[in-house]
């Protein structure tokens, strides 16, 4: 790969809102399709592979568990190789990979093989997909970012509504066998997302020479920035993040079981996931849109935690559900709520830490969440078992999704707001002294001097350290 161009988001290439990044755009939104909605998808093959193998049903629900663990859990690798080699190379042998899972897996003799194809190889392929697409998408898009990853996110519920019923037209028509092999054809789809993901390249000078002479000297880039936590926002968000994810997967995980636990019949209970994600489709992109208001958008980490909190408190309220058209209206206003975590997660990501570390950033984040996604639906599990009620489920998921919204509300309020303007003020006395001491002490205006540091920093904030030129966005 000595040939290909490393993606390095050098800041002098300024994002585009256009252009190629529609055709980038279109890449993650496939991509996030795949990555969310096939762990669910795959689901439908369940009972056949119970009855080929003669397993029980927690033995199959961990090939799901795993391809969301490795999803998740391989962020670091991702940030890595991504750094390494760029998006577009990493994101093709991530296609190769997700296909080669499933054709491989309908060859499978025993439940063990399905483990190691569908959830480790597939899994790591769809990983190295999902990450890069993010991370490129962050590099397109700078003004439009909030409407870009809301309707990128939206190709997580529209995949759900499509993939199920694929699923179970090609088990009845060929075979769980056949219908593994149809999707990994269909997962090399990746490999053509990938190849839309075009690096942008700085447009060349006269000056490129000398710059390539000082590029050699240079000392090689990092290829896990670890920097990051020194950000109090990103720990913040991170800590945040991470007790969200413990609960916010539960309710679609066992509505329909606490729904047939009511009385209601089967195809009522299962069409409740559709109702939620039919609002899911909509909700993603209209909370794009929201974002990306002048006004809102500098205060979008306080939007997100509203979504968490909007969310945190549907399922609160929801364990007092006593009907179906109790539960109906739950999934109404869980979907918008869910829409607005999945539309806003990874944008308020991107605001905190910036284009340069984002490719670092999330690999971590998704690392730190991978063991919530292990832990909170075993867990829940657990706790309907030893209570035998689907009320304290829905109780304690909902009790830390609210936790996780006041983490990160009142975090970024308290030790980011009332903090930012410490280290601003610091770094405008420093340059007064500089500019005084290169004039030979001549006198110099700090009020001429402050509006050009202050232009400095809000036009490069990656590099201010923890300076946070807008208080209300922990940039």
């Amino acid at each position: 790969m000595g040939a290909v161009v490393v993606d390095d988001g050098a800041p002098a290439v300024k994002a585009p809102d256009g252009g190629w990044g529609w055709a980038v755009l279109f890449g993650g939104f496939v991509i996030t399709g795949f990555s969310y909605a096939f762990p669910k998808a795959v689901s439908v093959f369940f009972k056949e592979l119970i009855r080929e193998f003669g397993v029980g049903y927690s033995d199959t629900a961990w090939i799901s568990s795993i391809l969301l663990a490795m999803l998740y859990g391989t962020g670091p690798l991702c940030s890595v190789c991504v750094n390494r080699f760029g998006c577009r190379p990493v994101m093709m042998v991530g296609g190769i990979f997700a296909s080669a899972g499933m054709v491989l897996a309908s060859f499978c003799t025993s439940i063990i093989q399905i483990y190691l194809t569908v959830g480790v190889i597939t899994g790591l392929g769809l990983a190295l997909n999902f990450q890069p697409s993010l991370i490129m998408l962050n590099r397109y898009f700078d003004k439009r970012r909030p409407l870009a990853n809301g309707l990128a996110a939206a190709g997580s519920p529209v995949f759900l509504c499509t993939l199920s019923p694929l699923g179970q037209l090609l088990e009845y028509h060929y075979g769980w066998r056949g219908g593994f092999l149809i999707l990994g054809g269909l997962l090399l789809n990746c490999c053509a997302c990938g190849a839309l993901m075009r690096p942008l390249v700085p447009p060349k000078t006269l000056e490129d020479k000398k710059e390539d002479k000082v590029a050699e000297k240079k000392p090689p880039r990092k290829l896990l920035d670890f920097s990051v936590f020194k950000d109090r926002g990103f720990v913040i968000y991170t800590i945040a993040a991470s007790i969200m994810v413990l609960g916010l997967f539960v309710p679609p995980v066992f509505v329909v079981s606490y729904a047939k636990d009511m009385g209601i019949q089967d195809t009522k209970a299962a069409f409740l996931l559709s109702i939620l994600g039919f609002v899911d489709i909509f909700a993603r992109p209209a909370c794009g849109m929201i974002a990306g208001l002048q006004w809102v958008r500098p205060r979008c980490v306080y939007l997100f935690s509203f979504a968490m909190l909007f969310n945190g408190c549907t399922d609160l309220i929801s364990s007092m559900a006593e009907s179906y058209g109790g539960l109906v209206a739950f999934c109404i206003f869980f979907g918008i709520s869910y829409g607005m975590v999945g539309a806003l997660q990874f944008e308020v990501l991107m605001t905190i830490v910036g284009t340069k570390r984002f490719s670092s950033a999330i690999g971590l984040v998704l690392l730190a969440e991978a063991c919530a996604v292990l832990v909170g639906p075993p867990s829940a599990g657990k706790v309907r078992d030893a209570t035998g009620k689907y009320f304290f489920v829905f109780i304690i998921a909902g009790t830390e999704v609210v936790t996780s919204a006041l983490v990160l509300a009142l975090g970024n309020f308290f030790c980011i707001r009332k903090k930012a303007e410490e280290p601003k003020a610091t770094e405008v006395a420093a340059e007064i002294e500089e500019l005084k001491k290169s004039e030979g002490n001549s006198p110099v205006d700090s009020k001429a001097v402050s509006p050009e540091v202050e232009h400095f920093l809000k036009e490069d904030p990656q590099n201010n350290g923890e300076v946070v030129t807008n208080p209300e966005t922990c940039v």
